[in-house]
């Protein structure tokens, strides 16, 4: 070959004999972000592929739970706080939990559901996870519209919601929750990618967890011996803080000592879960 075409050739990629593992290749998911929009794209409409009322299910299945835990927690069991609407304030916990939910379980299982993919073609594996996060965003949008439509009626009608500027907070939930839910699952598929029935038992897990969170009992009706368990789930602060700000102080309370820890364990887990799932992916498919 010429020599002088030589020099000008132009590689797209570079395979490096080694490479850190705080190396993420960010640059190379900027590049491929087309890629992220498509894959965003294809998890909204494979989810309601050949189903009747179709994106409807965003609504139907959180209001079908917000009103079984209304009757069951909130009118028999009494769980719910007085002078707050029981139903917007499960809807509200329920909103908030299924978005981190959701992104624990799914990412926890990228490695497997995508393996196809990833032995055929080259792109940042990060992509994967990451879109993950974003196509849930989008789910929990629409959820939070059905929130807020309910929000706003009982605004207009009962006096007992009192919203304050702790909403303005929000935008930092929902990155406290997105980091915790990729970080989480980061870590939990590098050991689900070796051991298939740790994908059961975090299923099973995240129902139990839902029960260690203010979603069904708020935090002031629990005594001081069980206390120290919602308090050590960093999304309880979440939770709680989200609560504060739209209903008021009477449906939850503001610690920004917790939401400090919150904000603390998801730098924690999404290092720790980069660094994980940046030396898991190079044998992956070994494994898978």
């Amino acid at each position: 070959m010429d020599k002088s075409i030589e020099n000008k050739s132009e590689w797209t990629e570079v395979i490096k004999p080694q490479v850190s593992l705080f190396d993420l290749h960010l640059k190379e998911v900027w590049r491929y972000r087309d890629l992220l929009s498509l894959l965003v794209r294809r998890d909204f409409v494979s989810n309601f592929k050949q189903t009747i009322l179709g994106p409807l299910w965003f609504f139907i299945q959180p209001l079908m739970t917000t009103i079984i835990f209304t009757i069951v927690f909130g009118n028999i069991a009494g769980l719910a706080p007085a002078g707050i609407p029981t139903l917007l304030f499960y809807l509200s916990g329920i909103t908030m939990w299924s978005y981190f939910s959701e992104c624990l379980t799914k990412t926890s299982t990228v490695f497997r559901d995508n393996a196809s993919i990833f032995g055929k073609v080259y792109f940042p594996r990060l992509i994967m996870p990451l879109s993950i996060i974003v196509s849930n965003l989008l789910r929990m949008g629409v959820q939070l519209v059905l929130f807020l439509c309910f929000w706003l009626y009982y605004y207009f009608s009962d006096s007992s919601i009192e919203p304050n500027w702790a909403m303005a907070l929000f935008p930092l939930l929902i990155v406290l929750m997105a980091g915790m839910g990729l970080g989480l699952g980061l870590i939990i598929s590098a050991l689900t990618n070796k051991y298939r029935d740790l994908s059961f038992l975090l299923t099973f897990a995240v129902q139990l967890m839902m029960y260690a969170t203010p979603v069904i009992t708020p935090l002031s009706k629990v005594s001081g011996k069980y206390l120290w368990i919602l308090k050590i789930n960093p999304m309880t602060s979440i939770i709680e803080t989200f609560r504060y700000g739209f209903l008021g102080s009477k449906s939850a309370v503001l610690d920004y000592g917790m939401l400090g820890y919150s904000a603390l364990f998801t730098v924690v887990v999404v290092v720790v879960g980069a660094i994980i799932f940046n030396k898991v992916e190079k044998t992956f498919m070994d494994t898978v």
